[in-house]
């Protein structure tokens, strides 16, 4: 008994279990290479690994041995039970071994085998072509799925159970199926397809017998099974049987697929081994341009071989025959013919419906199909059936029939083309019961054809040779050796194809064969189109009518060339035809061939050809100098003018074409009048010249500096150009003028401003620099020319502004004297510095247009002046509030807690009236209650706190503000002494409160306090004011005098009320105490809520130390401030720019971190 088969994955071998042994066959002669002895009992089971380095064998004597492909056993292991079977991992070459009780997973690299328990016996085994799982089927009716390690992940239970046992499984090898796909087979007599998942594909598919084996043919296409039938069958891999492959004398017990092959072993169970090659018919149909075929053996492809659209008809039943035409397409199936027809008339429609099917069995060697009848061809007889199954007629031959084929007709009386063996051509109608014969060969048809007139017919006979008859006189036309098919064109009387050992013949009437390589069989030819079969697919091939055009051409037979071409050539074809025709004063063809390539030239001059024709002009010979000058033949051309007395013609010509020698030449030294003409014609040549250069340098020699230096210009070449410029005189303004243009628009700006000084034209020197941006240049010119000032400054200051460069431009606006533009670059400045929160730069630039104001003030006065006032408020609001918003915004300050405390007070005391945009109250009044918690002023943060829930808190403080809001009430209810002592009025001594709605200004006196530009700290300063009469100059004098002290005797301050307004004045009288005039009014209470300023004499002045005394001398039109220093200890340092008053070591350290003020950002080099 032959169990089990496995072939070597290269086909070289074939291992055979047979009773105790295993024999190794060589596969090409079917010899035993040796047979291997080490097994005690029945061997059951071989496998081969996909390597091919070993195989291994499986016994009843419950051991398996590994071999290797040299055939020496190399490794043995045992099971509890006998071997039932083997497989291979094709991935990682782990072999599964199966037996009654287990299963065992080994593979060379470990030690011991992994095995695993089962409930039931396995018969059968296979992995996933991936190698990640292993199926196994069961006496019990079970798959179980395991993954690599032997655990189950899926199990398919079949509906019998243990009354059907699987016997077979195998997994299908194709690579095109998105889905593994296993066939089991069971001895319930069924065969299912299952998922990897366990989901069934399909239904069961019921057998007659048991089937014992089951294997995949090929790459998957096919099924191999064999049984208890003792036969093997051929299925489609869905399970639909096609046949028999082979009949046995017993069960077949084991069959195997040759690798990459087409043969197929089987093993049986009285030892017998045979092996079978499957060969597959071509069942196919042509009709014109469709081709039908059968694919998988149950399904129909009809493919458009123009479109290249291809439509499936599945049959689910083996395909036997295939008929096409027009409409129709028949079908014939083991029992049944179907008769299917297209949905519409469109010659591109693939959608087909069944119309008829005829339910009976027929046998028959060719089937034709017509529009309303099929006809059955069996050996000498055929039969004509209608739809409905009905035999209409029948028509014996006197010899076998090779060749059948519909040649069209009326439906339902179509022409059939019959061919004999015994060499007889006939014609038959369906309609009619008497075939007409045409010819009798004296060998056997192979291929007929006949052309679309009816007129010819092409035969190849057994001996391969094409003959070619006229029908009507049964007159031998040629002959062609070498033919196994034949077809003529379906479109063009005249040409014909054949096929034969490897070349495409194409002819034409009877001229030479033209011969191209092609592989494969011919069966159609449509236009430019060959259709050809090769092996199993039809192709359109796409063949240039070329050669036989040119054959047509080289006999000057225009009309039929052109009918080939019109079947397909390529341009150069179309423009080679049209040429000749042209030349061979066939107009009509060579109109038809030019308009195809669309060549207006030559369509015009064929329209004014026949123009000329209707007019009465036929000299045909000037008709072909025409031809001949159009076609760049022109000294032809000119002999044939010359030749036709139309010499001007010939001159003409040659002097539109610019060919002033070969003119000269044509007409001599002879004819002056004709010379002159030449010469007016080459100088107008130059001028529209498509050689620029040498007609520029033409007009130049003619002194036309114009016209030369615009084509010049035109064509860019500055070289030429700048030399025309050097030469010119500066009198000749209009070409020099032209040039610089040029240059500009060439943008060669150093020969432009060459130009524009040699012309001294210093405006539009000026404004090419501008144009430029070579502001250096522009500049340097400016200062020796200043009345193009603005047309300087004003364009580099919009240039500054476009390239954000505001402060520059705000600065060359200033220059320019453009005052307006200059402040408002300067508010755009600030307003987007106050928008993106840089409020240092928005203070500073503010203070920047205050100062503005106060230049353009000395011609405006009063708005100008309000102006400056409010922006130098605004710049010390915004100077002061960047502190806040980096200590509310950023996690780290720089700034020490008095000094936010000072800063948070002074900006409270300032935004009584309206706050500024950008600076926000909530931050301040929220940093203000922060830091007095830090210094003790409870009483401060708690009002603070108290004014922030009156506010819109953003979210990120609400948190700690509603928790300070909580704590600061366990806090005493006053502030610290300390604090309130810092804010002691210098003038009058009264203790100020932290926060006063009146401003920065004392509570009784109302004067105004003095803040440190840093630490806004009270300066000890007071400032007064001269009284009428003394001027800047004057007062200055007398402070620098510095009287004595000892000679001095004070004046006593007298406080003067003379109605309108109080004044507190230094009284000229000498008393004996020393006392300094400001210390001597300290004590001073004011009442009344007007300010009273401190107004001294030049008396008082002369008491004063220079040294105590600061000064803001401030441009016109405002007045100087002066100031007297109460503690001359506490050093002061005032900016000489912006005359903010500091701390002098705060100054000292500011500037050193900034290297300018920082203020005004006056950098520190820079004198006052």
């Amino acid at each position: 008994n032959v169990y089990d088969l496995a072939f070597k994955p290269d086909g070289t071998q074939l291992i055979v279990a047979a009773g105790l042994r295993v024999l190794v066959f060589d596969t090409i002669d079917g010899t035993i290479q040796q047979p291997l002895k080490g097994h005690k009992d029945i061997v059951y089971c071989v496998a081969y690994a996909k390597d091919g380095k070993r195989f291994a064998s499986g016994s009843a004597d419950k051991s398996i041995i590994i071999w290797t492909s040299k055939l020496e056993g190399i490794l043995k292991y045992t099971h509890n039970d006998s071997i039932q079977c083997l497989a291979y991992n094709p991935v990682t070459h782990q072999l599964a071994s199966c037996s009654s009780g287990d299963f065992g997973l080994w593979s060379p690299e470990q030690k011991s085998v992994n095995k695993h328990k089962v409930s039931s016996k396995i018969t059968c085994c296979g992995w996933t072509n991936d190698g990640q799982y292993l199926a196994l089927g069961m006496m019990n009716g079970v798959v179980s799925i395991r993954n690599k390690n032997g655990e189950e992940k899926v199990k398919i239970e079949r509906p019998g159970g243990s009354s059907s046992p699987i016997w077979s499984i195998a997994w299908n090898p194709s690579k095109d199926e998105h889905n593994d796909i296993l066939a089991v087979a069971d001895w319930g007599q069924k065969l299912s397809f299952y998922q990897l998942s366990g989901k069934q594909i399909g239904k069961d598919r019921t057998l007659t017998y048991d089937p014992c084996c089951v294997s995949y043919f090929s790459k998957g296409e096919y099924i191999v099974m064999g049984g208890s039938d003792k036969q093997a069958s051929l299925y489609t891999k869905d399970g639909v049987r096609l046949g028999t492959i082979g009949e046995q004398n017993s069960l077949v017990w084991t069959c195997g697929v040759k690798p990459d092959s087409n043969f197929v072993v089987l093993g049986c169970q009285d030892g017998t081994i045979t092996c079978y090659q499957l060969i597959f018919s071509t069942v196919h149909g042509l009709y014109k341009d469709r081709y039908a075929y059968r694919d998988s053996m149950t399904d129909v492809i009809v493919q458009h071989l123009i479109t290249e659209q291809k439509v499936r008809i599945k049959c689910r039943e083996l395909v036997k025959k295939i008929a096409i035409y027009r409409n129709r397409l028949a079908i014939q199936l083991p029992e049944k013919i179907l008769i299917y027809e297209l949905y519409s008339d469109d010659s591109s429609d693939m959608h087909y419906r069944i119309k008829e099917k005829i339910c009976r069995k027929f046998e028959c060697n060719l089937l034709v199909v017509c529009s309303q009848h099929i006809i059955l061809c069996q050996e000498k007889r055929l039969q004509c059936l209608s739809f409905t199954s009905v035999r209409e007629k029948e028509w014996v031959m006197e010899s076998l029939i090779r060749y059948i084929k519909v040649i069209g007709g009326p439906p339902g009386r179509e022409g059939l083309l019959v061919g004999l063996k015994n060499g007889a051509i006939l014609k038959i109608f369906v309609d009619n019961p008497f075939p007409i014969t045409l010819l009798k060969l004296s060998t056997s048809v192979r291929c007929l054809d006949m052309s679309a007139s009816r007129n010819k017919l092409a035969v190849v006979d057994e001996h391969n040779t094409l003959l070619v008859y006229d029908i009507n006189n049964k007159e031998l036309l040629f002959q062609e050796p070498n033919a196994n098919s034949v077809a003529w064109n379906t479109q063009c009387e005249d040409m014909l194809c054949f096929s034969g050992n490897g070349y495409l013949n194409i002819k034409a009437s009877n001229f030479p064969v033209h011969q191209q390589k092609m592989q494969g069989f011919m069966v159609g030819y449509n236009g430019s189109k060959i259709f050809c079969l090769h092996v199993y697919s039809m192709s359109a091939v796409e063949v240039p009518q070329s050669a036989p055009m040119y054959q047509y051409l080289e006999r000057k037979m225009f009309k039929e060339a052109y009918q080939i071409a019109c079947l397909g050539v390529t341009d150069s074809d179309w423009r080679d035809l049209a040429t000749e025709a042209l030349e061979g004063l066939d107009f009509d063809t060579a109109k038809k061939a030019f308009i195809r390539i669309r060549d207006l030239r030559y369509l015009e001059l064929i329209n004014s050809i026949e123009e000329r024709k209707k007019r009465g002009e036929n000299d045909n010979e000037l008709f072909l100098a025409d031809v001949y000058a159009y076609q760049g033949k022109f000294h032809e051309a000119a002999k044939l003018y010359k030749r036709t007395g139309q010499e001007s013609r010939a001159l003409s010509m040659y002097t539109d074409l610019r060919m002033f020698e070969y003119a000269k030449e044509f007409v001599g030294a002879t004819d002056p009048k004709s010379t002159r003409i030449l010469m007016t014609k080459q100088a107008d040549w130059a001028k529209s010249s498509k050689e620029p250069r040498a007609a520029a340098e033409m007009y130049l020699s003619a002194g036309e500096h114009l016209k030369a230096i615009d084509i010049i210009g035109e064509h860019g070449w500055a070289d030429m150009l700048i030399d025309i410029a050097r030469k010119l005189d500066k009198a000749e303004r209009e070409p020099l003028a032209k040039c610089a243009f040029y240059f500009k628009k060439l943008k060669h700006h150093g020969y432009a401003s060459e130009t524009f000084s040699k012309m001294g034209d210093l405006q539009a020197l000026v404004q090419l620099h501008v144009e430029t941006r070579h502001w250096d240049e522009a500049f340097s010119l400016v200062e020796k020319h200043p009345q193009f000032k603005n047309d300087v400054y004003v364009p580099y200051a919009q240039w500054l502004a476009e390239n954000d460069r505001f402060e520059e431009a705000q600065k060359s606006f200033h220059k320019a004297g453009q005052q307006k533009e200059a402040v408002k670059v300067l508010e755009q400045l600030t307003h987007n510095a106050v928008v993106e929160n840089r409020f240092n730069d928005a203070g500073y630039y503010y203070w920047m247009v205050s100062m503005q104001c106060l230049d353009i003030a000395r011609d405006q006065t009063v708005e100008m002046l309000k102006k400056f006032d409010r922006f130098q408020h605004l710049a010390e609001l915004y100077h002061v509030y960047r502190s806040i918003q980096r200590y509310t915004d950023e996690p780290f300050s720089s700034h020490m807690p008095e000094t936010l405390f000072n800063i948070c007070r002074f900006l409270l005391n300032n935004l009584t009236k309206e706050v500024p945009p950008g600076i926000s109250k909530v931050n301040t009044l929220y940093a203000l209650a922060k830091q007095s918690r830090k210094l003790g002023a409870y009483k401060l943060a708690r009002y603070s706190y108290e004014k922030l829930q009156e506010l819109s808190i953003p979210s990120r403080f609400q948190e700690s503000i509603e928790l300070g809001s909580l704590t600061i009430r366990s806090k005493p209810f006053h502030d610290s002494e300390d604090l309130i002592e810092g804010m002691m009025c210098y003038r009058c001594s009264t203790n100020n409160p932290l926060l006063n709605n009146q401003g920065s200004v004392c509570i009784n006196c109302r004067q105004p306090f003095i803040y440190s530009a840093s630490s806004y700290e009270v300066l000890p300063l007071v400032q007064f004011y001269l009284e009428e009469g003394i001027s800047d100059e004057e007062a200055v004098s007398l402070i620098d005098l510095e009287v004595p002290h000892t000679d001095q005797r004070e004046a006593q301050w007298q406080n003067m009320d003379d109605g309108d307004h109080q004044t507190l004045r230094m009284d000229d009288g000498f008393d004996e105490i020393e006392e300094d005039p400001f210390t001597a009014k300290m004590s001073f209470e004011q009442g009344g809520s007007n300010f009273v300023p401190v107004k001294v004499s030049r008396s008082v002045l002369r008491s004063m130390s220079r040294r105590d005394v600061l000064i803001k001398r401030w441009p016109r039109p405002l007045k100087w401030e002066y100031f007297r220093s109460l503690l001359p200890d506490v050093s002061i340092t005032m900016c000489p720019t912006c005359f903010k008053m500091f701390h002098s070591e705060d100054y000292e350290l500011l500037v050193l971190q900034h290297n300018c003020c920082p203020y005004c950002r006056r950098p520190i080099d820079e004198p006052n």
